[in-house]
């Protein structure tokens, strides 16, 4: 195996194994399930009372800038569009040529089944994309987005995300289950 091909296999395998697997059977219900008050969420537009909302179609995401310390809660909505957008969208774009994702024009899916169609695609397009970066690729800074330290930082950086929000959602979804 060349070197991306171990970086996109080692998220692969969490991603064949553990993650996708998890989020079979996700209902609209769940997806937009708040264990407690003040949950961040994707809500329909008008709908929000976070300070911000971001998106461009039906459905936003609740943000603030800056952040709220402490964060606030978030349901798998939320988490599952963080990492559509900002976990893997921005970077297809710009270190792919992919179509260019921004969180206040992206359309937020409004359904559980949506999500994790934009899910699977973005996931696709980051996976095909990493398998393909050479070793000079891997050791240099991309020469498009804001990110300047070596790709292979990039793709290591993504697939800890991944594998952090996957469980923080793997989470909710054993929480919601159990609940009283």
């Amino acid at each position: 195996m060349t070197r991306s091909e171990r970086l996109a296999d080692q998220l692969d395998r969490h991603w064949h194994k553990n993650l996708r697997p998890r989020l079979h059977g996700l209902a609209d219900e769940e997806y937009f399930w708040e264990p407690v008050r003040g949950c961040w969420s994707i809500r329909s537009r008008g709908t929000s009372a976070a300070p911000m909302s971001a998106g461009s179609g039906e459905w936003t995401m609740d943000s603030a800038s800056p952040d709220p310390v402490p964060a606030p809660v978030t349901t798998i909505a939320w988490r599952l569009a963080h990492i559509i957008v900002s976990c893997l969208g921005y970077r297809v774009g710009w270190h792919f040529g992919g179509q260019n994702v921004d969180s206040q024009t992206f359309a937020y899916a409004g359904t559980a089944d949506e999500a994790l169609k934009q899910l699977d695609e973005m996931y696709g397009r980051w996976n095909a994309g990493v398998r393909e970066l050479s070793d000079a690729d891997l050791d240099n800074p991309p020469t498009v987005g804001p990110e300047r330290f070596p790709m292979e930082g990039i793709v290591l950086h993504v697939n800890r995300e991944l594998i952090h929000h996957g469980a923080e959602i793997s989470l909710l979804r054993d929480l919601y289950r159990w609940q009283d």
